[in-house]
């Protein structure tokens, strides 16, 4: 067997820069007293790892007030307190065909307290027209939801120009992030998002327990988790509204360690890093017969990311045996969103999903796509 090769970055990037493990290992071991709750020095010092923190993931998307971002245990958690906090009886809302159960599954609870919701589909590759996102609004609509990139389709979906719609039809934006917050250049303001949600553990190489809500200044959610701070009416300003209960603080920081890396390297030179693997991966994909490939053909066009099936093989044989195989790790099934699989013909047996990132060479591509080659031949 081959020396093992991750490719399943859209889940959790690996590896993750030396700085972030730097920066974990300090808090542990140097800073572990809990940040907000004590004025000695320790307690001092690890505010300060979380106010850094906020800082530079402020700066990776387009923020210029860092207060208005919150950090949460991954994205999942952002986007129900975004949906929870917008969302009241008798609201509708727009999304898409195609979302993470995050989004569908949370929209469900709210639809049996009377939320409704139209499902805007996209086109064959699943691109959104940013046209029928404004057909969908209607005098009820409070809050339009959609995903920046599926973790199945791939696609970049078109944010700026669905944010101008939303804005010009005055209906909050709420975006999805999680496969592209440290990959695709990202500006809330530029782009008219009032609502953001993340994953820290993905592209923005943080660990595995971090994520973030940004939230638009005049937009104040209510917190869906209450206690856990000094205050006696629990009356607080944002952030500390949406951060209940001790940090964590090893995590956070680890976070911010890893948005200063991508700070330092700057999104677009990632971006373009990324965008060369996909297009390498596209075109090995496309030369493999009997393999048919979800999305957008164009690298430019996606995130890091191909869901593919090959004819005569399920998802999780090919999975199984890629790995003991050729020591190779993807991600088979739904991926937590059936209904994009649904949109793609591929349920619910799903597909199999391969996702280099940016410390991912052109020769673990090679070696993928001559496994893929293999599999596809029986």
């Amino acid at each position: 067997m081959s020396p093992a090769i991750y490719l399943d970055n859209a889940a959790t990037s690996f590896p993750k820069p030396g700085a972030v493990h730097e920066r974990v290992a300090d808090v542990l071991k140097r800073v572990s007293g809990n940040p907000g709750r004590a004025s000695h020095r320790m307690a001092v010092e690890a505010s300060r790892v979380i106010f850094r923190s906020r800082e530079a993931l402020s700066r990776v998307i387009g923020c210029p007030d860092s207060s208005r971002v919150a950090f949460t245990k991954n994205a999942t958690e952002a986007i129900n307190i975004g949906l929870k906090g917008m969302l009241r009886p008798g609201d509708h809302a727009v999304t898409t065909s195609f979302e993470h159960n995050s989004v569908v599954k949370t929209l469900a609870h709210l639809a049996s307290l009377g939320v409704a919701a139209t499902k805007v589909r996209p086109d064959r590759t699943g691109l959104i027209n940013p046209r029928d996102i404004g057909s969908a609004i209607k005098k009820e609509t409070r809050l339009v939801c959609v995903t920046h990139a599926s973790n199945v389709f791939g696609a970049i979906e078109p944010i700026a120009e669905i944010g101008a719609v939303c804005k010009r039809a005055g209906v909050a934006l709420m975006v999805d992030a999680a496969q592209t917050a440290g990959a695709v250049p990202i500006n809330v303001e530029d782009m008219d998002v009032d609502i953001l949600a993340g994953a820290g553990h993905k592209s923005l190489f943080g660990p595995q327990g971090t994520g973030f809500i940004y939230v638009k200044n005049g937009i104040e959610l209510p917190p869906i988790i209450h206690g856990g701070t000094g205050e006696i009416d629990n009356v607080l300003e944002m952030p500390e509204r949406l951060e209940s209960g001790t940090m964590n603080t090893p995590g956070v920081g680890g976070l911010g360690a890893g948005c200063e890396f991508i700070l330092g390297m700057g999104v677009d030179e990632i971006r373009a890093h990324e965008e060369a693997l996909v297009s390498e991966l596209m075109d090995g994909l496309a030369a493999i017969k009997g393999i048919s490939v979800i999305g957008p053909l164009e690298a430019a066009k996606r995130v890091c990311l191909a869901a593919f099936n090959i004819k005569g093989v399920t998802p999780s044989e090919a999975g199984r045996r890629l790995d003991e195989e050729f020591g190779i790790m993807v991600r088979t099934g739904a991926h937590c969103a059936p209904e994009a699989h649904t949109e793609a013909l591929t349920y619910p047996d799903g597909a199999i999903r391969v996702s280099p990132g940016y410390f991912s060479t052109p020769a673990e591509i090679e070696e993928f796509l001559r496994a893929a080659a293999a599999l596809s031949k029986g």
